[in-house]
């Protein structure tokens, strides 16, 4: 019988299979904002953050399998089908076949690629600082096809769409969701 993983059981097994630094923070950031979206939603805040902390477990080890290989993972360590399947739901269209169905899944979908949009917006920033950032300031980097080149503006467009909301407004809710975990994510900055 699956049982439901706890927030420590989750970030054990991410570095279990993850020593990179910069891999660790994304996962700390999509944690944040999924909890974030949670709190705003009324939805269960720690579902929401266990899976956003766990979305790219076989990212580092295993890239050419990903999502396929975190189902297995997670499939050994009896985790409930409903985050098995969320987790593997945001590699839509990309390495897997899974729709994001609910919210928890659209909402993973659409803003894994936006944290990274919003990290290389902070880090460019003099304060280097998530907690100053203006949501203009992403909207502005937004439009540079070059920055970020790697962030993939048509999945958050997708999962905007999805949810029914703005590009805009997910940019505001990934922010807000980074400055709760600003600390964890070395995006606290030189704030005065």
């Amino acid at each position: 019988m699956p049982k439901i993983p706890t927030r420590e059981e989750a970030f054990e097994l991410l570095k279990k299979y993850n020593s990179s630094e910069s891999l660790i923070k994304h996962a700390l950031a999509v944690e944040g904002v999924m909890r974030f979206c949670a709190r705003k939603k009324g939805a269960d805040q720690e579902q929401w953050g266990i899976i956003g902390l766990i979305h790219d477990l076989d990212y580092e080890q295993y890239p050419e399998q990903h999502c396929k290989k975190t189902a297995e993972i997670l499939k050994e360590n009896d985790w409930p089908d409903e985050y098995i399947r969320a987790v593997v739901s945001h590699g839509w269209g990309i390495c897997s076949d899974i729709e994001p169905q609910s919210e928890m899944e659209k909402t993973l979908f659409a803003i894994d690629e936006l944290t990274g949009l919003v990290t290389t917006t902070a880090l460019v920033r003099p304060s280097k600082s998530v907690l100053d950032l203006k949501p203009k300031s992403v909207k502005k980097k937004w439009k540079d096809k070059r920055f970020a080149a790697g962030v993939d503006r048509l999945i958050i467009e997708k999962g905007a769409e999805m949810l029914g909301v703005q590009v805009a407004d997910l940019i505001i809710d990934t922010i807000m969701g980074m400055q709760d975990v600003a600390e964890e994510i070395g995006l606290k900055g030189n704030i005065k």
